[in-house]
């Protein structure tokens, strides 16, 4: 690993780091699993604590669209948790200005499996940037919400409870119906464990009218005829947990004869639209994101 004087990708690390790193993002690591794997990579007086230092997010540096940018209006907001643990916690950003005729376009965005961090939230303003309306809520709100560190929000979200998590995911949808300024018409984009959560909700919301998981395992089989939304689905070169699980769904999709088109993006991380973290691959989120912005076009507006 060279000495940081530029920005660092995953180029820059050993591929067996970068599978570590991955078994650590998704829980199948503690951080002293981590570390200790990645020690017999730790040279030229670079740590394994360094690694992991260098493989964590970098919110600020990432951030394209400011919290006060004119373009937009974003505004903290929540729903009644119909599993009464609370409030779900969200964060709503629009288009300044007056809406449309027949109103704005709607995305929900869901985030990775640490709740609802700056980067997500920078997801959201960047569609409201391009004229959608997108709420973004968080799945840690049972504990209050994105803790502010990843490390603890990796504790919480092994917390959660899966069914009620998905109960609460699918009334954010109902709350994002609810919006003013909405045309009616309701995306969803989710990357890593949120792709998992936009599979599920196109299984559950029948008037869901596009769907497209970043790098998100696949819901079960035998929900996948009850699927009515278009989905665009993306995938990484190197990230087998997840793409393991493409083929059934990839059948039972052509089976049911389902709207899809599906990409895989050569050379890339698990991960590599999260332009926080060396993963990030410029090149294949570009395109991966003007794809999901045209098909949202083509799929949300009147």
């Amino acid at each position: 690993m060279p000495a940081p004087t530029r920005k660092l990708t995953a180029d820059d690390f050993a591929p067996e780091v970068l599978q570590l790193f991955d078994g650590y993002v998704h829980g199948r690591l503690d951080r002293r699993g981590f570390l200790d794997g990645a020690s017999r990579f730790a040279v030229g007086g670079v740590t394994a604590a360094a690694l992991l230092a260098a493989l964590s997010p970098d919110f600020a540096a990432a951030e394209q669209v400011p919290r006060d940018d004119p373009r937009i209006v974003a505004t903290l907001t929540e729903f009644p948790s119909p599993e009464g643990s609370g409030p779900v916690r969200g964060y709503l950003v629009k288009p300044a200005g007056p809406a449309p005729a027949g109103g704005w376009p709607m995305v929900l965005v869901v985030h990775e499996n640490r709740g609802l961090n700056p980067h997500i939230e920078d997801i959201a303003r960047r569609l409201a940037v391009d004229r959608f309306i997108a709420f973004a809520p968080d799945a840690l709100s049972p504990f209050g919400g994105y803790p502010g560190n990843e490390d603890k929000a990796r504790s919480l979200f092994g917390s959660l409870d899966p069914d009620e998590t998905r109960v609460d995911m699918l009334a954010a949808v109902a709350y994002l119906k609810t919006v003013p300024g909405g045309n009616g018409r309701i995306g969803a984009v989710g990357f890593c464990w949120g792709g998992g959560m936009v599979n599920f909700l196109a299984t559950r919301v029948p008037d869901l009218a596009a769907a497209v998981p970043f790098y998100g395992p696949a819901p079960a089989s035998a929900s996948v005829a009850a699927i009515h939304a278009p989905l665009l689905l993306m995938f990484a070169d190197t990230d087998d947990f997840v793409n393991k699980t493409w083929p059934p769904y990839e059948a039972a999709l052509k089976a049911a004869g389902k709207r899809f088109e599906a990409f895989k993006y050569p050379g890339t991380q698990h991960g590599f639209n999260n332009d926080t973290t060396p993963r990030f691959d410029a090149g294949s989120a570009s395109l991966a994101w003007q794809r999901t912005i045209d098909f949202f076009n083509r799929n949300l507006r009147s």
